[in-house]
């Protein structure tokens, strides 16, 4: 099915704008700013949040405690209801989840920023979603565009539930998960759209199970790096210095820099067959990309983890996975549709 050039456009615009959520949630994570707002969907109660502290009320710690607590519980019900009772009552015992940060307007903008950029992304699906209806009702794109948009509701409603936990670990990972799912399905909406002749790709055996076990291991490396993130921050709170932290963060940091070279040596052997012989040019694009996000990685290692870096980090790695899928999707496409250019 042809669709117009502007349809196609908004639905690369509507990646980019989740791929902006991804990039902003992560400079929330660096900077610290997870707590600039104690409610959701407003923040301090309102759509525009204050810039002075004088603009709250002098129990606005409290308050908003008792917010929070109320879903806190609820949300421990909810876990005790899908048999994770000792999850629930680890949350409901931590006295770490109950503490209140006090107000700070660069952290209190910088999480509403956040969220301003998740309100776009979520309209732009919706509105995707029903220019699909009204001009297009392909079936397979209906209900790709509206699962992601159910995603997009569920990884909003969790954003809130990371907040009132205060930013209890496990909840953070997930919250991610959910946000690269929500990236490969529209990228998968989007490639199926583009309706392009299909790609002449390599036939080898060694292609195919080569660029799934890097895509696998990329995926695996990204929530890894991210349990590697959350012991430093732990790490940090208990007042290890950074001298004392690759010793005591334990296997998790030797998989993840192991994993790293190991992608390294697999994405350089099809880079250097791809030069060969091949011609694939996401190949090359993925080799680059992890090239950038190896440097990043060093940097992180070995420069005292500057905040900027530690957010291209995350976002060369989501691209490389982004990029990776593509492959698969290319794939896909040619065993379907096995016409060749």
């Amino acid at each position: 099915m042809k669709v117009s050039s502007a349809f196609l456009r908004f639905q690369w615009i509507v990646l980019i704008l989740i791929f902006l959520v991804v990039f902003a949630g992560s400079f929330v994570r660096m900077s610290g700013s997870g707590m600039g707002c104690p409610d959701w969907p407003k923040c301090f109660g309102k759509w525009v949040p204050p810039t002075e502290l004088t603009e709250l009320p002098t129990n606005y710690q409290e308050a908003y405690l008792l917010k929070r607590q109320k879903k806190v519980q609820k949300f421990c019900k909810f876990l005790d209801r899908i048999g994770m009772d000792a999850t629930a009552q680890k949350i409901l015992n931590d006295p770490e989840v109950y503490k209140e940060e006090a107000f700070n307007s660069r952290k209190t903008w910088t999480e509403y920023i956040n969220r301003l950029a998740g309100f776009l992304a979520g309209n732009a699906m919706l509105l995707s979603f029903f220019w699909l209806l009204l001009f297009y009702r392909k079936r397979r794109w209906l209900l790709l565009a509206g699962l992601n948009l159910v995603l997009m509701a569920i990884e909003a409603w969790f954003g809130s539930i990371v907040v009132a936990t205060n930013l209890v670990p496990w909840t953070i990972t997930v919250h991610l998960f959910l946000a690269l799912v929500i990236i490969g399905l529209q990228l998968y909406l989007v490639h199926q759209i583009q309706n392009k002749e299909v790609l002449k790709l390599p036939q080898e055996k060694q292609f195919k199970w080569l660029t799934w076990l890097i895509l696998l291991i990329t995926f695996y490396q990204m929530f890894l790096g991210t349990q590697v993130r959350e012991a430093i921050d732990a790490l940090v709170k208990q007042g290890y210095s950074r001298a004392q932290w690759i010793e005591a963060l334990g296997m998790p940091f030797f998989i993840h820099r192991s994993f790293s070279w190991l992608v390294l040596i697999l994405l350089t052997y099809l880079f250097w067959q791809n030069r060969k012989k091949w011609q694939y040019a996401r190949i090359n694009v993925a080799f680059y990309l992890l090239a950038a996000e190896l440097i990043t990685g060093v940097a992180l290692a070995y420069a005292d983890m500057p905040g900027l870096v530690q957010t291209a980090h995350l976002v060369f790695a989501s691209i490389l996975l982004a990029v990776l899928l593509l492959m698969k999707y290319d794939q896909l496409a040619q065993k379907n549709h096995p016409r060749t250019t």
